[in-house]
């Protein structure tokens, strides 16, 4: 392995730690608890999305993951920690994956097809292995705002951060 790429190793690392903070932080720092689930809303999907749309499935993948779910055990949720862990690490890995950090079009089909995996991993995990039963519809609502609210703040802050970064921190 050259120094490079044990540079560029290390630089992803510590961005997927800082973007896995930052995601808590966003995930903590505005939460609408809906009873009927003992679920929230919160605005982290910004940051998972200008995570994965800025630095690609590791980073978003990582920050999603475990950022969302160390915001649901601190916050009171642990209930829901494993749960978010997969849908919100698939969420970041999709977006991610999907954009390909050049079109602003690409970041919106990133941020729908990664956010209706979100909207219907949540569904389902709440649904079928909460046991809510219907409840679960009531939290699709809030699923539909935290994708929208996150795509209008995170495509065009990942656009301004691809632009502004050197080129060591973009894939």
């Amino acid at each position: 392995m050259t120094v490079k790429q044990k540079k560029s190793i290390l630089v992803h690392v510590i961005l997927s730690a800082i973007m896995a903070a930052l995601v808590c932080i966003a995930t903590i720092l505005i939460q609408i608890p809906n009873p009927p689930t003992r679920g929230y809303i919160n605005i982290g999907d910004a940051m998972i999305f200008i995570s994965a749309l800025s630095f690609g499935t590791f980073v978003g993948g990582f920050a999603g993951a475990v950022g969302s779910s160390l915001a649901d055990v601190l916050s009171g949720y642990a209930l829901y920690a494993p749960f978010t862990f997969v849908i919100k690490g698939a969420e970041g890995t999709l977006a991610g994956l999907l954009a390909n950090r050049k079109s602003v079009s690409r970041d919106m089909l990133a941020v729908v097809v990664a956010g209706l995996e979100m909207i219907l991993g949540y569904f389902l995990a709440e649904f079928y292995l909460l046991q809510y039963g219907w409840a679960a519809l009531t939290e699709v609502p809030g699923n539909v705002f935290q994708i929208v609210a996150g795509g209008v703040i995170g495509i065009p802050t990942a656009i301004i951060v691809r632009r502004r970064l050197p080129n060591i921190l973009k894939y």
